[in-house]
């Protein structure tokens, strides 16, 4: 490593080494060539653009779609003793003023701007009047029609060659295909760019996929078992938020929720709140997603599927950040696959009537249709998780078992004699004469009693009850199944018709077997091995005291809590018990700053514990 990268490394953030990728993506810019860094959400992407000016000692630009964003990374800089500073809408004139004329005398280090900021009026010709180095572009996929996460006005940033020639230019993202780099290269206009694709897999996160049965008790389930623990509960639209906020509020569970259609105080608000950790269970639609950057989220739920795993892979990645441990849950049905195609060709038709480039908004669907088809197949095989997420970005997974999701951890089970179940099913279909939907055909196989299968006649069929023994949910999930397999097809439209069609004719002779997922599956829940790593060593009781010291502190300066140390630190600390001041230091994550201001404090309740429990103290040398 650079001795005064390593310097810089240190004096600041407490590490005495990087992440993959980070040194090459640090010492490009430093070289002043451009470059394109993938690499996941807890991976330190942000660390690769925030060395370089303290390197250099010079001003340089950071492009993020975000205030909330701009403003956790701007306090976190400047806790760490780094001077950054975030130039945005929300500032008064005379803020304006004040902040170039410190530009103007080199105070800063690090500069942050929304893209209309950065190329509105005359702050491109300010900015190369100051002498800027270098422009890091946060969040890049945005730039990119085939993202998950277009942003018209990224688009704009193309034209930052001519507006401020001689920077170089760095884009990062965390989810990239292959067609999505190519993309943003092309819009970018890179010039003869470092590409650095990093790991997308993220081994301490575990995945779990469960059939949605009963949303409210399947969500609660999950919170009480994270209790006191940061979660987000991500959901389909902003009615579900609330409805899923108020069912956990009635059963005790202190949480709100977070949608685009709150007033910008209120959101401001919730973020808050989350941020300082005063409030822990967050329900959201994907409004809540770049912006939030607390980093010991132990859980993400999923109460509906993300229409992407690009989309997943983001939302997810808010688990975990900060390296530690953290669990991914999804309750999937197939009626949120619909609600998605809905919302998709109610939007390509009303887009359809007024554009005059058809061609690219079909192509647009078309996409979006095959994102979708991608996610549902991802959370509807028995497949290791982290294998089919790195892999459709285009990476190689070795692993036989990972160890982290429901799959490998032995809690996801084949339905047994699969081929039977799904040749009954056909049946069904073939015996009402392929002309109702799901539910119906689901019905006749529980052998429901009802007014209309009594009116149809259906009770008299052989095919009546033959899945008895399954709940209707479970046999609607079977069904779902081989629509997905392709064994059945499905009619379009509001009142969509279960059909037999060409595959449907071998599976029903018994000339081929398949596989079906059990659709209900109560088993205990395994931990992962960097789960169980994560604690060794480390008392819990002492730990919540630590944290608790960390939220006063929080309290008092007015931050949020990850801003004065990490979960990791904590349990660093909690673990070793540095002795004095010396040994503090060796605890990654804390930097000179931090250890002069806080340390003195955090060897107090180590001081405090010691005398109360025992155990001892680290008087050691070394990084730890």
């Amino acid at each position: 490593m650079d001795p005064a990268v390593a310097d810089v490394l240190a004096r600041y953030w407490g590490f005495d080494q990087l992440r993959p990728l980070q040194g090459e993506a640090i010492q490009a810019n430093l070289e002043g060539h451009d470059s394109l860094l993938v690499m996941p959400t807890g991976g330190g992407k942000s660390l690769t653009y925030q060395v370089p000016p303290l390197v250099a000692e010079s001003l340089d630009v950071v492009v993020s779609p975000l205030v909330a964003l701009m403003k956790d990374q701007v306090d976190g800089l400047r806790e760490a003793g780094i001077p950054a500073v975030a130039f945005d809408g929300s500032l008064t004139a005379s803020e304006r003023t004040r902040i170039r004329k410190d530009l103007e005398d080199g105070t800063y280090r690090l500069l942050f701007m929304s893209p209309e900021m950065l190329l509105g009026s005359s702050l491109p010709r300010f900015l190369r009047n100051v002498g800027v180095r270098a422009i890091a572009i946060d969040e890049a996929h945005c730039i990119s029609q085939w993202g998950h996460d277009f942003r018209p006005e990224y688009r704009q940033l193309a034209g930052l060659r001519d507006l401020i020639p001689g920077v170089s230019i760095h884009a990062c993202t965390a989810t990239a295909t292959p067609r999505v780099r190519e993309d943003i290269l092309r819009q970018l206009q890179l010039r003869d760019p470092r590409v650095m694709v990093g790991s997308f897999d993220r081994p301490n996160l575990t995945y779990r996929i469960r059939s949605r049965e009963n949303r409210r008790a399947q969500i609660l389930e999950e919170v009480r078992r994270h209790a006191g623990e940061a979660m987000i509960i991500y959901a389909l639209s902003r009615r579900d938020t609330e409805q899923i906020a108020e069912a956990l509020q009635k059963d005790g569970v202190p949480a709100a929720f977070y949608h685009a259609g709150l007033s910008r105080p209120e959101r401001n608000h919730v973020h808050e709140r989350f941020a300082r950790e005063q409030l822990d269970v967050v329900v959201a639609t994907v409004a809540f997603g770049m912006g939030i950057d607390r980093s010991n989220v132990r859980a993400v739920i999923h109460a509906s599927m993300p229409r992407s795993i690009e989309h997943y892979q983001q939302e997810t990645g808010r688990a975990g950040r900060d390296g530690d441990p953290a669990e991914c849950v999804l309750l999937h049905s197939y009626a949120d696959v619909e609600r998605w195609r809905s919302l998709a060709e109610r939007s390509f038709n009303e887009a359809m009537s007024v554009t005059d480039d058809p061609e690219s908004l079909r192509a647009g669907f078309e996409s979006q249709e095959g994102l979708l088809a991608d996610m549902n197949a991802l959370a509807t095989t028995a497949i290791c998780r982290h294998r089919s997420i790195v892999e459709y970005f285009g990476e190689t997974y070795t692993s036989e078992n990972c160890g982290s999701c429901d799959v490998c951890l032995g809690e996801v089970d084949l339905l047994e004699d699969s081929t039977t179940v799904a040749r009954k099913v056909l049946s069904c279909v073939a015996r009402v004469e392929s002309s109702f939907g799901v539910q119906h055909v689901a019905d006749v196989l529980c052998g429901a009693n009802t007014d209309g299968i009594r009116r149809m006649g259906h009770d008299q069929l052989s095919t009546h009850g033959l899945l008895s023994d399954f709940t209707k949910s479970a046999v609607s999930n079977l069904i779902h199944q081989l629509i997905e397999q392709g064994w059945l097809s499905r009619t379009p439209g509001d009142r969509p018709v279960v059909q037999l069609n060409q595959q449907s004719r071998p599976l029903l002779r018994g000339e081929v077997e398949i596989s079906l997922l059990q659709p209900r599956v109560k088993k205990t829940r395994s931990t992962s091995a960097a789960e169980d790593a994560s604690w060794e060593g480390v008392e819990r009781d002492l730990f919540e005291s630590l944290r608790s010291l960390r939220r006063e502190i929080a309290d008092e300066i007015g931050k949020p809590p990850y801003v004065v140390f990490p979960d990791t630190t904590l349990r660093a600390l909690a673990r070793h018990r540095p002795a004095d001041v010396t040994t503090l230091g060796f605890i990654k994550g804390v930097g000179e700053k931090k250890r002069r201001t806080y340390g003195p404090r955090f060897l107090s309740a180590l001081d405090e514990w010691e005398q109360l429990h025992g155990g001892g103290r680290d008087i050691g040398l070394g990084t730890v």
